[in-house]
């Protein structure tokens, strides 16, 4: 999107919108598709898809994506997320003690950040008394 322009709100991108950020599911696609048939009944997947583009371009969602398939995040704020190898849910993980970057050494070093994405992997607890 060019600078200055504004894109107007659309009423399909403020259920989206709404959908993901009542949920810690992380879900997809899909699943944002039929929970805003409930309130749009002719949205089209193409309309969630695009409207999903744009809440990630505008900074308003997040994208998860393992190389297999894209979940979103309603959550923008700086955390992490834990994804079971054996239910594939995720979780966010509230702790901000993950990792100790120096920023500034970096900035010093010539990097730019603009962002970080950190993510783990294992076992969720659940998934671990199943197989206990």
């Amino acid at each position: 999107m060019e600078k200055g322009i504004k894109r107007r709100n659309t009423q399909q991108r403020k259920v989206i919108l709404d959908i993901l950020r009542s949920t810690n599911t992380h879900p997809t696609a899909d699943w944002i598709y039929e929970k805003a048939r409930q309130y749009i009944p002719n949205i089209s997947l193409g309309t969630v898809y695009r409207n999903l583009k744009i809440l990630k371009d505008e900074g308003l969602i997040i994208e998860l994506n393992d190389g297999k398939q894209s979940r979103f995040d309603g959550r923008v704020d700086r955390h992490f997320h834990f994804k079971c190898l054996s239910c594939n849910r995720i979780f966010d993980i509230e702790t901000t003690d993950v990792v100790s970057i120096n920023e500034e050494k970096l900035k010093e070093e010539g990097y730019h950040i603009t962002g970080y994405e950190i993510s783990f992997t294992g076992l969720c607890s659940h998934c671990q008394q199943e197989k206990n």
